[in-house]
């Protein structure tokens, strides 16, 4: 079977219509009969498939309940072997005929795989070793109408994976497992964050400045106010605001929208961890960006050594710290400290880098940065010291206004998230306003817009304060060996057929 032949067992009616016909027939034939498994509201479900075996000397003789879908079936005359697959794994049961009787076993064998079942039976050992359940009681709960995927090649096309992302996790269980540990990811996170005392927090999804992030927004139509407005590309002015209130510790875990490029790394929504705290700067935020990423690693894996795509990344030891000039100096060979602009603009030339007309030295810095530094940054490591003309809400560092006290946590080549000493000087941060609005001016709608509300929230006054976001779906990527963020969404953004 092809890759496209998987996708015609989903998707071509054509070729399932006499299947599914099937299936509509029988299921017909129950309603007429009073049977119509789509009545059933509950079923008592007592354990799940993977306690049986893990408690076997307990559980033997011992009558259990569980449901789940119908993933094989074996029919031996009188008797017959089937497995229930649950969220957390599969069982075999056993069912005889002279144990339920001609009319539920018969009923049983008009089954398709892929229907979804109740039993309740005696936990016993096959002759053969296999620890199954022997069926005293079965109830079809729902009938399945569509024939799942041919079992030995499993669902491998990822374009059908990602549009039906029910039958992926139907058949793969490394897929249910990866958003599993994916839920594990944001308890970790939580359990730190409210350990050390902070409050997490909800903010406006819509929003009439898409303020926080350099991205090009959605925009959408308010009808009652009749007013255009951004779904949010960030998290972080409003739960700066909350730090102006007096809330001192607070978090967001929350979806993002960017309208932007797709890519392994990139998906137009995604979900992003913010979080600020006053009285802190960014080396507190580079601190605790280590808690969270180890206590993550240790819960997920176990380990705070993590392998990811044939790297071993150790979250246990403290990350390295390197300024972003030192890392192109490093890897690019260029020390951005000893030239000009004029230098710096001939250099990426003569190098191939693209500079736009409004670009400053820094942005060349950073471009220098993306092309030769970051996919060398294997281990955890903070960039720190980021240029200003990219960092319009980071402070300027006292000793070098040129940079900014930000940095941005790298492992297996890529960013992980993004942080700040932040701005509390309103007047600072109204001149940076005004220069990213001279930028839109120029064609640059990534810029930031002028957020008035959040000017006025700086004027009544925040105290000093660091601020960090980290993208929850890279962090899972790493903690789950995947290489595609579409393989860490349940249903990533997809054009329609």
């Amino acid at each position: 079977m092809t890759m496209d032949d998987e996708r015609d067992d989903i998707l071509s009616q054509d070729d399932l219509s006499e299947q599914m016909l099937i299936r509509r027939e029988k299921l017909r034939g129950l309603q007429d009969n009073g049977q119509d498994p789509f009545r059933h509201v509950t079923f008592d479900v007592s354990i799940k498939s993977v306690e049986i075996p893990s408690r076997f000397e307990e559980l033997e003789g011992k009558t259990v309940s569980l449901a789940g879908r119908m993933m094989s079936r074996r029919v031996m005359g009188k008797a017959s072997f089937f497995h229930i697959q649950d969220r957390d794994g599969q069982i075999q049961a056993y069912i005889k005929k002279d144990d339920v009787g001609d009319d539920v076993y018969e009923a049983f064998k008009d089954y398709d795989i892929g229907d979804i079942a109740g039993v309740a039976g005696t936990v016993f050992k096959t002759r053969t070793g296999e620890i199954s359940v022997h069926v005293s009681e079965i109830a079809l709960l729902a009938k399945s109408l569509r024939v799942l995927p041919e079992k030995f090649h499993g669902l491998r096309d990822h374009e059908t994976r990602y549009r039906h992302r029910e039958v992926d996790l139907i058949m793969n269980h490394d897929v249910r497992n990866t958003f599993i540990k994916r839920s594990a990811v944001i308890r970790s996170i939580r359990e730190l964050l409210d350990g050390e005392g902070f409050i997490e927090v909800e903010t406006p999804v819509l929003q009439v400045i898409p303020g926080g992030a350099l991205a090009r927004p959605f925009i959408t139509r308010h009808n009652t106010l009749d007013m255009d407005m951004y779904v949010r590309i960030s998290l972080e002015l409003y739960l700066k605001r909350l730090i102006v209130g007096g809330l001192e510790r607070v978090y967001e875990i929350g979806r993002v929208f960017r309208n932007e490029g797709m890519s392994q790394k990139h998906n137009p929504e995604f979900t992003m961890l913010e979080l600020y705290q006053a009285y802190t700067d960014y080396h507190g935020m580079m601190d605790i960006t280590e808690r969270i990423c180890r206590k993550a690693a240790l819960d997920v894996t176990g380990s705070a050594m993590v392998r990811y795509q044939g790297h071993d990344l150790d979250f246990g030891k403290p990350f390295e710290r390197l300024t972003m000039v030192d890392a192109v100096k490093r890897y690019a060979d260029v020390d951005f400290d000893a030239i000009t602009f004029e230098d710096a603009l001939a250099l990426a030339k003569k190098r191939g880098i693209h500079v736009e007309k409004h670009h400053g030295k820094g942005n060349i810095l950073n471009s220098f940065f993306e092309e030769y530094a970051e996919k060398n940054l294997i281990q955890p490591t903070f960039i720190m010291n980021h240029p200003i003309e990219i960092s319009p809400l980071a402070k300027q560092m006292p000793e070098n206004p040129a940079y900014t006290l930000r940095f941005e946590p790298f492992a297996a080549g890529r960013e992980l998230g993004n942080a700040f000493s932040e701005i509390n000087d309103p007047i600072d941060q109204r001149k940076r306003f005004e220069y990213q609005e001279s930028l839109r001016g120029a064609g640059d709608d990534e810029a930031h817009m002028i957020d008035e509300d959040f000017l006025h929230a700086l004027e009544v006054g925040m105290p000093p304060t660091g601020g960090l976001g980290i993208g929850v779906d890279r962090l899972v990527m790493l903690l789950t060996d995947t290489a595609s963020i579409r393989d860490v969404l349940l249903f990533p953004t997809m054009k329609p057929l």
